[in-house]
């Protein structure tokens, strides 16, 4: 297996588009949008430099890596020739059956269908397709070129072939892929998201304010990252929509996404790609500071 596509070309698509290529396969990364696409190739660029100046890349690498990935506007055209196809567009589950009813129709009868979705269930995705036996979760966590997890998520009909092709090229991109089932949120957000929530609930009521409380999970917790900080890094709005799956997933109000969430959501702040979440990063993620709201 050579020739991956990689559908969306956001944070997530840019990020598996570069980690594939990087490790020596071509790379058909698709957006409808050509300026998010350039977007992409100029972000991809950047993160090889950064790892050029780390000294884990050459440039000759680098410049290997980039005429590996080749940039389509058409869905048709970009898939054609793929054995692999990764779906990483927007978490929305209308847009992603869409696409993978699409896919099904302009990809090779043998190609892999992957999603990159955080918590959509790969059974429902694989229904709208004539091959369930070949669609499966790849769940990259971000940023990809450097996380390790893959999470390889099997679909009801998913089969033990198609398992046992993505785990194994989950390793050849020096990643660690662990296999689980189709349920709400996986196993990464069934965790995750709960704490996250909770994070902010403790927030809305006033028990303590934002620095202080990811100052309590990384300090006491061993976290890298508190959990409000986490949580506008992968996008409130993303937050949410997961904590939505997973409350109509399991019917259970533990799951309901605090108030606080929704009004913010609501209100356009979604973290860092908005330049306002809990933090507001008007100088940069690494200058953030708490947002006015909550200083």
């Amino acid at each position: 297996m050579k020739n991956i596509a990689v559908i969306g070309s956001g944070t997530m698509g840019n990020g598996i588009a570069h980690t594939f290529a990087q490790f020596g396969y071509q790379v058909n990364l698709i957006d409808i949008n050509n300026e998010a696409l350039t977007k992409a190739i100029n972000t991809i660029s950047k993160n090889l430099d950064r790892q050029v100046a780390k000294g884990t890349l050459t440039d000759v690498e680098k410049a290997a890596t980039l005429n590996n990935i080749t940039t389509y506007t058409d869905m048709q055209s970009g898939v054609t020739n793929s054995e692999l196809v990764v779906e990483a567009a927007t978490e929305n589950l209308d847009l992603k059956l869409k696409i993978f009813k699409d896919l099904d129709t302009f990809a090779q009868p043998g190609a892999i269908l992957a999603s990159n979705t955080s918590s959509i269930s790969i059974t429902k995705i694989a229904s709208v397709t004539g091959r369930g036996d070949k669609v499966i979760g790849m769940h990259f966590m971000n940023p990809v070129p450097v996380m390790k997890l893959v999470e390889v998520i099997r679909g009801y009909a998913t089969s033990d072939e198609t398992t046992n092709l993505v785990m194994e090229l989950s390793k050849k991109l020096a990643k660690v892929p662990v296999e689980v089932n189709d349920y709400p949120g996986f196993v990464a957000n069934r965790i995750l998201m709960p704490m996250i929530n909770e994070a902010i609930y403790t927030l809305y009521e006033n028990v303590a304010g934002v620095e202080e409380i990811d100052t309590v999970m990384k300090l006491g917790m061993a976290h890298p990252m508190g959990p409000l900080q986490l949580a506008d890094f992968i996008g409130l709005d993303v937050c949410l929509a997961i904590l939505r799956v997973l409350q109509d997933g399991f019917g259970n109000p533990k799951y309901a996404p605090c108030p606080l969430l929704v009004n913010m959501v609501t209100a356009g702040n979604k973290g860092i790609k908005s330049g306002e979440g809990f933090y507001n990063y008007a100088n940069g993620v690494k200058e953030a500071v708490v947002a006015a709201k909550f200083s």
